[in-house]
C-alpha cells in the first residue's frame, strides 16, 4: 500500500518515500507538506506513521481537572479565560473546595487530575503543595500532572526556589507530570504581540528539560491558527524534537487550535478543519520521536476530533467530566465537556480504531 502512495505523492514523491524509511525529515521539507493541498496523501502517510506507533489502538484515560483560579498577571492577547482580581468573572478556589471536587470522584476509577489555572498573583510552591499533598490524602492512587511551565516559573520564583529545586520539592509533595501548555509558539516576534509578558519560549524548554531530568515527564502543546506562519510552526516543532533527542521526557504533543471567541485577537478568523487536519498530519510525520499525538477533543469539538484519528492522532484524552472551562470560555462548542466511558469507546470505535484506556504514562489499563 506504501509502495502506491509513494506513487502517486507527485512532487512530494521524496518525501513520502523518506517516511516510507523511517528517515527524519527536515524543516524544509515539512514545509514542504504545510504547503501541500494533496490532503488524501498527508492523511494516508500520517496513519501509516501512526500505526507503525501504535497500530489501530487509539488510547483514552479516566480523568478530571482541577482549575485553581482564573486570576492571572498576564493578560496574554489570545485568552478568553483569564481576568484580573476584581473582575465579573473571576475565581479562585481555595484548597479545601479543590478537595471537595475530588471527593465526588473517589470511587470512579479515575487515574489522573489535571491542575492548571492562571498565574495567581499570590500564591506559590507552598500553596500548590499542599494542594497535591491533600488530592494525594484523598486520592492516594491518582495521578497528579499539574501546572504549565509558566505557572511553575512564577511559583517556584516567588517561594524563593531555583527551579531544579523547584521542581524537586513539588515531586516530593506528589507531583507525578507536568503538562504542555504555555508553549503556545516559540518565535520571539511572535510571542511579543500575542503573549510578551509571559515566560519566554528559552525558559520553557529550560523547565521541561529539568523536568525530564528530575523524572518528570511532561506534554507539549503548540498554539496555532492566528498570526503565526507554517515556517514558525515547523521552528516550533523542530524545538520540540531536539529537546526530546535529548531528554525522552515528552509523552505526547497536543496541537491547540486558536479559539477567537471573547478575546482581544476576536478579529482573526478561525482556521477551517482541512487546516486542522494539516497541522496534525504534519506533526504526526515531523515529530518523530514523540510517542504519541492528542486531539484534544474539549477543544476541536467531537467530530473534528475523530476526523484526527485519520490525521495522525491517537490519543483523545480522557473522560474530563465535565471540570474543566479554558475552552468553553473561547468558544468551544464543547460546553460541558464530559464522556463517559461507554461514550468514549463507542467515540472511537465508531471511527474504526480499538479503544484502549491507558494511565497517564500510557501503561495500558484495558482494550474494549
Amino acid at each position: 500500500m506504501i509502495e502506491t502512495i509513494i506513487d502517486r505523492a507527485g512532487n512530494l514523491k521524496h518525501i513520502a518515500k523518506k517516511i516510507y524509511e523511517g528517515k527524519r525529515l527536515t524543516a524544509d521539507e515539512g514545509l514542504s507538506l504545510y504547503r501541500s493541498d494533496n490532503m488524501p496523501l498527508l492523511a494516508s502517510l500520517a496513519l501509516f506513521r501512526k500505526k507503525q506507533i501504535s497500530g489501530d489502538s487509539v488510547f483514552f484515560n479516566r480523568n478530571f481537572h482541577i482549575e485553581p483560579s482564573n486570576i492571572c498577571i498576564y493578560a496574554c492577547s489570545f485568552c478568553s479565560y483569564r481576568r484580573a482580581k476584581e473582575q465579573a468573572g473571576a475565581w479562585e478556589s481555595d484548597i479545601a473546595e479543590m478537595l471537595e471536587l475530588c471527593k465526588k470522584h473517589a470511587g470512579k476509577n479515575v487515574t489522573e487530575v489535571h491542575v492548571v489555572g492562571g498565574v495567581h498573583p499570590s500564591r506559590d510552591l507552598y500553596f500548590y503543595g499542599e494542594l497535591i499533598r491533600g488530592i494525594k490524602t484523598v486520592l492516594p492512587k491518582v495521578h497528579v500532572k499539574g501546572f504549565t511551565a509558566v505557572e511553575l516559573d512564577y511559583m517556584i520564583r516567588k517561594a524563593g526556589l531555583s527551579i531544579e529545586n523547584g521542581l524537586e520539592k513539588l515531586k516530593t509533595y506528589g507531583l507525578d507530570s507536568i503538562p504542555g501548555g504555555g508553549a503556545e509558539i516559540f518565535d520571539s516576534e511572535i510571542r511579543k504581540q500575542i503573549c510578551g509578558k509571559k515566560s519566554s519560549a528559552q525558559l520553557w524548554l529550560k523547565i521541561h528539560e529539568l523536568a525530564h531530568n528530575t523524572g518528570l515527564p511532561s506534554n507539549a502543546t503548540m498554539l496555532y491558527g492566528h498570526i503565526e506562519t507554517y515556517a514558525h510552526r515547523i521552528a516550533h516543532l523542530e524545538q520540540l524534537r531536539s529537546l526530546q533527542d535529548k531528554t525522552g521526557g515528552f509523552n505526547a504533543f497536543i496541537p491547540l487550535k486558536y479559539k477567537n471567541a471573547n478575546n482581544s485577537m476576536s478579529h482573526i478568523g478561525e482556521i477551517n478543519a482541512l487546516e486542522v487536519m494539516k497541522n496534525f498530519a504534519v506533526s504526526r510525520l515531523f515529530l518523530d520521536n514523540i510517542p504519541h499525538i492528542k486531539s484534544y477533543w474539549v477543544m476541536l469539538g467531537k467530530g473534528v476530533a475523530q476526523t484526527a484519528l485519520n490525521f495522525g492522532a491517537d490519543d483523545m484524552d480522557g473522560t474530563i467530566d465535565d471540570s474543566t472551562k479554558i475552552y468553553s470560555m473561547s468558544g468551544s462548542e464543547e460546553t460541558s465537556p464530559a464522556m463517559s466511558v461507554y461514550d468514549m469507546v463507542q467515540f472511537i470505535s465508531a471511527a474504526g480504531f480499538v479503544p484502549v484506556e491507558r494511565d497517564s504514562l500510557y501503561n495500558i489499563i484495558q482494550k474494549f
